[in-house]
């Protein structure tokens, strides 16, 4: 599924072949600064062979309304930014991890909140011969004399090898590097130290700070104004990825300048998502030349160049991702609205709060149903492995559309269609997965039919069948490291929905993923800044997400009084005294908003992935896996869907995990991890790499220590009888993710602004609606909606 940008400003960018930007002699001056790195020969023939791979745009159409750059501007950013001219960088040895760790810099030459636009680095202690503190290009000092942190410059070993713990070979000048695209909720991260979690794999990690929503900066007046709106989380990450890759090339840093791979969670998982799908493109160029990005100018005619110039050879310097994890992304906010309603509304069972939500949700649903036909979006059954139409192959492409229909449908409210169809098959497809992979279960507990825990010898005898008809039918504990992610349906957030407490046919109370001991990050109700450290628990299972997000303020955006964006809400709106004050709020704040930025960029388009996958104007990544909790409630599974089908459409390797009982941001499972899929990924997709298959299962031979069962009994809902080919409805599956609802409807662009109001602000104010969609319902159905407004009903 294509969507085509709906931008203010419309810019195509092309690309040249060789072609540098406006001002040769201006490159070629950049080129004569020392670097006083030492670079190998075999360095500089695979950095010579990354940058023609990357391809990005040295020279665009697209033009910017920017001044030119001078030869001395671009001379100062990239003296600025080159890490041999940086007399406070620091370098710490940790001895557990083999881990060389950099000390925070600032990744841009014009930072308008330093502590929010820094950068820092981990690598593998194998790639590094130790620290040159003189300049001479030789070590002196090494992780067998480290004592203390130190100024200086490393000493690469391009020859040294890591083997990860799959088994693929990486090198100094090949390793991939792992950007963590923090930003949960869409809010600023603080600049801080990068983890060593994947030092041993042999990647190189990235911790970059980013601007959020809620921000402040004070101007040269002394006034206050709020910045840290759409585009500046991601516009620093890539000004974060643009000084890392530039370092790479004049030999400072270890690592490959293609093989990035973005991650994040929650918000930071739409970021990760986002940097992959915008890859080089020239929307996001402006942002970044305002903040002294490093490679990225305005020629005096107005183009774009991403070059830069090293000792006499020109590079491209690319922005984007050659692949992405993204852990629950919270994207695309263009229609999630819509879709949450949509998924919602099928559920003919489910207890909206209001009568003016349902209807809400009702003609929400309307408008998506259209919104997705207008598209006409298809898919191979090859690309996903799924016999959609069930004809019993998956040979076919399939047309997608959502159909209505009363009777034929009476069960989903009327829905139905190859779309929905699609969306089933790849339901049933996670639990099978699920079920087919239980011997990957490490430490839990499994029960017998009377409710006793099995005996170490029973549970050595289970087989995958038994696995899975235990699983099915609620008899298991898991093991506390395989928690399934931040809540699951039951959860038992605080005022939380009556839904909440019941499943499809059974009772699903204490569900799946775990308790929701406390509102989830995303939902939290106020503006309160949250100081995290390294490592410290951000409510994520994923302990390498929260590991790597440690520097996420957490501002939600929200009155202090609460918001009505939670499912528990009662109240329509606690802010608007009548449906006229309302509705003139929304026309104002979308009509602003789709006037333009200063940049004449809707920001709003700019947040939509789908406006740039299979764009010319920018690269696709080579490939993406997105991990979703089926139960969470914080998006839809449509969205997700929908960025499947887009990218498969653009000949990216795109794949779902929709974790069967996982929470908001789930843990990976059952031999899962980000390792294996980077590492399956290289093997896959780069010459020579070595091909990776996950490991066997060893079989789980002692019973956990748990003393009563707490999985979901989903047993009165899924056909079992042969449990390698498990199914059910798309009414049980759509009544499965609404028991673990946490937004109400509208879920996203909120009627009392909600925490992605905030996200869509501008420098005068903080929140702004922003949905067309809500607002088309709102003017369309004005008489039906402003009676029920607030009514109480």
């Amino acid at each position: 599924m294509k969507i085509k940008k709906i931008l203010a400003l419309l810019t195509i960018a092309a690309l040249t072949a060789s072609l540098i930007g406006c001002g040769g002699t201006d490159s070629e001056s950049v080129a004569t600064q020392d670097t006083t790195s030492e670079v190998s020969t075999e360095h500089e023939t695979e950095t010579e062979a990354a940058a023609q791979v990357e391809d990005t745009d040295s020279k665009s159409t697209a033009t910017s309304s920017l001044e030119a750059t001078s030869a001395e501007e671009r001379a100062s950013i990239e003296e600025a930014l080159n890490l041999a001219n940086n007399d406070e960088v620091t370098w710490s040895y940790d001895k557990d991890a083999d881990a060389w760790v950099m000390s925070i810099v600032t990744a841009v030459a014009n930072a308008e909140i330093e502590d929010e636009e820094g950068v820092s680095v981990c690598v593998p202690g194998a790639y590094i011969k130790g620290i040159d503190t003189d300049g001479d290009g030789v070590e002196d000092i090494t992780s067998g004399n480290y004592t203390e942190d130190v100024h200086g410059q490393l000493v690469i070993d391009y020859e040294a090898e890591v083997t990860s713990s799959n088994g693929q070979i990486y090198t100094a000048s090949t390793a991939p590097v792992i950007l963590n695209t923090g930003a949960a909720g869409y809010s600023s991260s603080s600049n801080t130290k990068a983890s060593t979690s994947y030092a041993s794999e042999g990647y190189i990690n990235v911790s970059c700070g980013n601007r959020g929503k809620n921000d402040t900066a004070t101007d040269e007046n002394g006034n206050e104004y709020y910045t840290g709106d759409a585009p500046s989380c991601l516009v620093d990450q890539k000004a974060a990825s643009r000084f890392v890759r530039y370092n790479i090339l004049l030999g400072n840093l270890p690592g490959s300048t293609e093989y990035w791979v973005s991650t994040g969670g929650s918000g930071g998982g739409a970021h990760a998502t986002m940097f992959a799908a915008t890859s080089n493109s020239s929307d996001f160029y402006d942002y970044q030349i305002a903040v002294g990005a490093v490679g990225v100018y305005v020629n005096e005619d107005g183009t774009y160049d991403t070059t830069v110039t090293i000792d006499g050879v020109t590079y491209d310097l690319s922005d984007g991702a050659w692949g992405a994890v993204a852990y629950s992304p919270i994207t695309s906010l263009y229609e999630a609205d819509m879709a949450m309603a949509f998924e919602y509304y099928m559920d003919s069972d489910y207890d909206f709060n209001t009568s003016f939500q349902q209807q809400m949700a009702k003609y929400l649903s309307e408008e998506y149903m259209n919104y997705i036909n207008d598209q006409n979006p298809s898919v191979k059954e090859a690309d996903v492995e799924l016999d959609i139409n069930g004809d019993g192959d998956t040979d076919d492409t399939i047309e997608l559309s959502i159909e209505y229909d009363e009777t034929k449908y009476a069960d989903t409210n009327g829905y139905g269609g190859t779309y929905v169809d699609f969306y089933l098959a790849e339901f049933v497809s996670n639990l099978q997965w699920y079920l087919d992979n239980l011997d990957y279960a490490d430490g839990w507990t499994w029960f017998g039919e009377d409710g006793n825990a099995l005996s170490d010898e029973e549970v050595a005898a289970m087989t995958s069948e038994d696995k899975a008809a235990a699983f099915i039918e609620g008899r298991y504990a898991k093991s506390s490291s395989s928690s399934g992610g931040m809540g699951g349906p039951g959860g038992g957030m605080p005022g939380g929905h009556d839904g909440m407490k019941g499943g499809p046919d059974g009772d699903m109370t204490g569900g799946p993923g775990g308790d929701m001991t406390g509102t989830p990050p995303d939902m939290a109700g106020n503006n309160e800044t949250s100081e995290k450290t390294e490592g410290e628990d951000r409510s994520f299972a994923n302990a390498d997400v929260a590991a790597n997000s440690a520097g996420d303020t957490m501002d939600v955006g929200t009155p202090d009084a609460g918001t009505t964006q939670s499912a528990g809400s009662k109240t329509d709106s606690s802010n608007y005294s009548t449906y006229e004050e309302m509705l003139a709020a929304y026309q104002s704040d979308v009509a602003e908003v789709y006037e333009g930025d200063k940049y004449g960029n809707v920001i709003v388009d700019l947040y939509n992935p789908l406006n740039y996958i299979g764009d010319e104007g920018g690269t696709d990544p080579t490939w993406i896996r997105m991990v979703c909790g089926a139960s969470e409630g914080d998006i839809s599974m449509f969205n997700s869907l929908n960025l499947q089908i887009a990218f498969l459409s653009s000949g990216v390797d795109a794949d779902i995990e929709w974790q069967w009982d996982g929470g908001h941001v789930p843990s990976e499972i059952l031999g899962n991890s980000l390792a294996l899929t980077v590492d399956a990924m290289y093997g896959e997709y780069v010459d020579g790499a070595v091909k990776i298959t996950q490991a066997a299962a060893e079989s789980q031979t002692e019973n956990g220590d748990a003393t009563e069962a707490t999985g979901a009994d989903i047993s009165s809902w899924v056909n079992y009888d042969d449990t390698s080919a498990v199914s059910f409805t798309v009414a049980d599956a759509v009544s499965y993710r609404t028991a673990g609802a946490s937004k109400s409807t509208p879920g996203f662009d909120v009627i009392d602004y909600g925490q992605e109001d905030y996200v869509f602000g501008d420098s005068e104010t903080d929140a702004r609606h922003w949905s067309k969609w809500v607002l088309k319902v709102l003017e369309e159905h004005q008489e039906e909606l402003e009676e029920l407004f607030n009514s109480g009903k």
